[in-house]
């Protein structure tokens, strides 16, 4: 984890599902899931399809409530789903100004703005549609809109699954500069091994349906981690080891 991000964790933007279950009708999903997320930690839920990691999400955001135990969220959350939500009437600064909602002062709203188009190297795509930017640019959008205002936890539903190999490896560097600038509490949903162990400051290897978490993995190599980091192979080794998957 970056130093700045270690300085700037925000006390109040702590997770907790305690003996939480959860299910669909007849299918049980979650079984007496524990998680705890420390305010400023990234932590990668990955699993098999179905298990229930992105029920995990719901449960955290509060979209969903359990069948049984507690949730506790202490924070303001934003989430990012696999498709990015921007509008498409609204141009790239009308689509983050939706994230600045709650900035009351128009000086500090608009500063805030051109903030956030320069952290995510947009400036000249101001007034672009969506339609008119590649699929990292939109992600990039995305992203400085749920990171503006007040927001201080991420929930990330396998954000950047609808790019090709070479964008998704740009996005998780795009997404280790932003967190570096803006420092959050961020629970990210993937099923690419390889991400997880490039953006986790914990991994958490969830079993088959009803979901626990079978293997836990502490990452402690700062980021960004090139994918041949000794740290990142090691996790990864573990992580196919743990989904039954290491050859």
């Amino acid at each position: 984890m970056y130093a700045g991000a270690m300085k700037d964790k925000r006390s109040d933007s702590r997770l907790v599902l305690e003996k939480v279950s959860h299910s669909y009708g007849a299918v049980p999903v979650l079984n007496d899931l524990n998680l705890v997320v420390d305010p400023g930690e990234v932590v990668v839920l990955v699993g098999p399809s179905g298990c229930g990691k992105t029920t995990i999400l719901n449960l955290l955001s509060g979209y969903i409530e359990p069948v049984s135990g507690t949730v506790r969220r202490e924070g303001i959350i934003r989430t990012v789903y696999q498709q990015d939500g921007l509008f498409p009437w609204l141009t790239v600064s009308e689509n983050i100004a939706i994230g600045l909602r709650s900035v009351e002062d128009p000086a500090r709203r608009e500063k805030e703005l051109l903030d956030l188009i320069a952290l995510i190297r947009l400036e000249g795509f101001e007034h672009h549609y969506p339609h008119q930017l590649s699929g990292g640019m939109r992600q990039r959008v995305e992203l400085a809109r749920v990171l503006a205002g007040d927001s201080d936890i991420l929930l990330m539903d396998e954000p950047f699954s609808a790019l090709d190999y070479q964008g998704r490896l740009r996005m998780r560097w795009e997404l280790v500069r932003l967190l570096e600038k803006r420092p959050h509490t961020v629970v990210f949903v993937t099923h690419d091994i390889e991400e997880a162990a490039q953006l986790a400051d914990r991994v958490l290897v969830l079993s088959n349906r009803p979901a626990t978490i079978s293997r836990e993995l502490h990452i402690e190599a700062l980021r960004p981690r090139d994918l041949t980091d000794p740290a990142v192979i090691g996790a990864m080794k573990e992580i196919l080891k743990e989904l039954g998957l290491q050859v």
